[in-house]
């Protein structure tokens, strides 16, 4: 009875086999692929540049060179500027950041008086791949680049690798959540959605 009854499920079990073969080589992917809404994410490419630490920050108070001033953002978000001290720079927009000037040097300063905050040096850009890469480690850029950049940046997938890339993000609450990627969708691209832009701060992890 074992050898007939074997011989008949050989063959189903070799298509089915060959079935999933197919899935995986044309890309098909758990359906989170398909369900995850990656046009949601934090693009910092379509928004004003958000300040973060060791950033050079450069404050112009217009015919007042006393009260202007440019310092490189310390661990503590601050940079120290003439006559009000210590300012709060780190997660600001620069027109944030010239807002709090405003308030700040009101008693100093006419109303109308131009403030220009500038971003001279941008250094704060960092984030993290790891997992299943041929060079895993902390990495710095000084524009922004997409998942499938930062990975060039960190040699590729080596042999060992998988499809699953997990991007792990923190919320401004400090908590973690994940963005399952596929790398073949990134390799096809046919899925252009799911190449986000990385956000500082952001650990790329590959399977």
């Amino acid at each position: 009875m074992t050898g007939p009854r074997s011989k008949h499920l050989a063959p189903a079990v070799i298509v089915a086999l060959s079935a999933l073969a197919s899935l995986a080589s044309a890309g098909c992917g758990p359906a989170i692929y398909d369900t995850y809404e990656y046009g949601k994410e934090w693009d910092p490419r379509k928004h004003e540049y958000i300040v973060g630490v060791s950033d050079v920050v450069k404050i112009t108070v217009y015919h007042t060179t006393e009260l202007s001033g440019e310092g490189t953002v310390r661990p503590d978000g601050v940079i120290t500027m003439p006559l009000i001290g210590d300012l709060p720079v780190a997660g600001k927009t620069p027109t944030q950041i010239r807002e709090e000037m405003k308030k700040r040097l009101a008693a100093y300063v006419k109303a109308d008086t131009v403030i220009t905050v500038t971003v001279g040096g941008f250094s704060s850009y960092r984030f993290i791949v790891s997992g299943n890469v041929n060079h895993p480690g902390a990495l710095a850029q000084k524009w922004y680049v997409t998942v499938s950049e930062a990975l060039a940046m960190a040699g590729g997938p080596s042999k060992f690798a998988g499809d699953e890339i997990m991007v792990i993000r923190l919320d401004p609450a400090g908590h973690a959540r994940k963005i399952p990627i596929s790398y073949r969708a990134l390799l096809s691209g046919k899925h252009p959605e799911q190449d986000i832009c990385v956000v500082a701060g952001d650990t790329i992890v590959m399977d």
